[in-house]
């Protein structure tokens, strides 16, 4: 039996109908305007810097941030929050502000649309802007487990099987994704944000009672759970075990992090250079927010002490859906699961779009782009919306397999995705904002550096840390990240030095 009640259940029903009608009058606004990929990829319309720093708020915290991390911290505690809620996102703020504004002065000025063709036009390579267009595919993870996420949701909220809300999800978020691209994204991201943030003021404020005896009363509840809750770190989980897990590699992965394609390039939907202040100071007053929200996840441990309901376990991915259907009256726990779906959609919305993008411009185009067919502006469009179909036949075959067989959870898999891709990217953004003169030879090596060290840290088992039932990625793509950079600088040093002795030597 479902936990959601039916008066739940109907209301859910309406607010989804209602939801749905407003995106696809968004979507069809949206795709009037767009008549080229680049108009898909980064619009034709003036943003707001205020829609877009919503808009990068919304897609940065996803079904990751509300739906699936709070159940670590439900199963882990105060280890989680200080990993998730605080150390992680002090370093994503410190490495937005730094690298947003290099990225987007050179993103603008060579007209880059996607982050592999920025990569390609930066060192003045097809093939590594071809290369960063296969690796992207790693993004398919991230697709997954936001599709799993939505899903607990909303079939929770429904009383109805995973796998067919698994479907209706795919189905209308890909589909509606092959019309509208940037042009609508922006708007229906905004409006998420919007939503999200009465959401997480909602989340946040829904476990006071717990607070009757102050803080330290608090902490006292969960200690009688378990004393583990309580610790800074947690040396029973298998992502929090001691300050090199939860600080440095949390740290390295918040500045790694901003190197996805659906955030950095947010900054190029800005017409103008001088909007980027205000697009990052609204952009992250709302992240401060939504991070906070993981909190929550103490809210959920305490009200499922034994993380169960009915005698049965609740699944890790499901526990924030099933604290929302079982505390709040319909009337609150509606407008959380509007939170929730939104939170979700955010982000789906601009990984659809940059990853088909970036198949299409980077991937398909250079090397099909020959043929007289693919140089019209219509047949480009309906390639990008043929991507669109595929990734949506696979997201849905891989999320699937999470939802019945997840290890521990869906994060690690995405994880594991996620974090490769921007341990490979992460060389070859910093030093094209910063240096100058770096060698094809330097970021490629690099790039290809993080990815042999990130897989092959996780799949052998390298160190102590990787040779648990569950493996934390964070730990092979600090690894990743680290002997990645310190290639960059090495190789950097050596061809910068045989570029000066060789320009001396023209000059004498």
């Amino acid at each position: 039996m479902g936990l959601a009640s039916d008066s739940h259940v109907l209301s859910t029903w309406v607010l989804v109908i209602v939801y749905m009608t407003v995106i696809l009058t968004l979507v069809i606004r949206g795709a009037l305007k767009t008549k080229n990929i680049s108009d898909y990829a980064v619009g034709s319309l003036g943003f707001s810097p205020y829609a877009v720093g919503m808009a990068l708020a919304a897609s940065m915290t996803s079904a990751a941030t509300f739906i699936i991390n709070p159940g670590f911290i439900a199963l882990y505690g105060i280890s989680g929050f200080i990993s998730f809620g605080i150390v992680m996102p002090l370093a994503i703020f410190g490495s937005l502000i730094i690298l947003t504004k290099g990225f987007k002065k050179y993103g603008s000025s060579v007209k880059a649309l996607t982050m592999a063709q920025w990569m390609g036009k930066m060192y003045e390579s097809r093939s590594y802007r071809i290369f960063f267009a296969i690796l992207s595919l790693l993004l398919i993870t991230f697709i997954v487990l936001i599709c799993v996420g939505l899903t607990q949701v909303l079939s929770k909220s429904l009383n109805l099987d995973p796998a067919l809300v698994l479907m209706a999800v795919v189905i209308f978020v890909f589909g509606y994704m092959m019309f509208g691209g940037a042009n609508s994204m922006v708007y229906t991201n905004a409006i998420q944000a919007g939503i999200m943030l009465l959401v997480a003021f909602i989340l946040l404020g829904s476990g006071v009672e717990f607070f009757e005896d102050g803080i330290s009363g608090f902490l006292a509840k969960l200690n009688e759970i378990d004393s583990n809750l309580t610790k800074a770190t947690n040396p029973e989980s298998f992502l929090f075990r001691d300050y090199f897990e939860i600080i440095f590699c949390q740290v390295v992965i918040g500045i790694a992090i901003v190197c996805q394609p659906h955030i950095i390039t947010k900054s190029l939907l800005l017409k103008e250079d001088k909007d980027v202040n205000q697009y990052l100071i609204v952009g992250i007053i709302a992240l401060v927010i939504f991070f906070f929200v993981v909190f929550s996840g103490l809210y959920v441990r305490l009200y499922f002490p034994d993380l169960s309901v009915n005698g049965q376990p609740i699944p890790m991915d499901g526990l924030i859906s099933a604290y929302v259907v079982s505390k709040f009256p319909v009337y609150l726990g509606i407008i959380v699961v509007l939170g929730l779906i939104s939170a979700g959609l955010s982000t789906l919305e601009g990984l659809i779009q940059s990853l088909s993008a970036t198949i299409t411009t980077d991937l398909i185009l250079p090397i099909f782009g020959k043929s007289t067919a693919l140089k019209s502006d219509h047949n480009q469009i309906t390639v990008n919306r043929m991507v669109i179909l595929l990734l949506a036949v696979a997201s849905y075959g891989l999320s699937y397999n999470q939802l019945v067989n997840p290890n521990l959870s869906v994060a690690i898999f995405a994880q594991n995705g996620v974090y490769a891709y921007f341990s490979a990217a992460f060389v070859p953004v910093l030093f094209g904002t910063f240096f100058k003169n770096v060698s094809l030879k330097t970021v490629f090596t690099s790039s290809a550096v993080a990815i042999l060290v990130h897989f092959g840290v996780y799949y052998g088992q390298i160190t102590s840390y990787m040779k648990e039932p569950v493996n934390n990625p964070a730990i092979a793509a600090t690894f990743a990240i680290i002997f990645s950079l310190i290639t960059g600088v090495v190789l950097h040093l050596t061809f910068s030095k045989s570029f000066n002795r060789q320009t001396l030597a023209q000059n004498a």
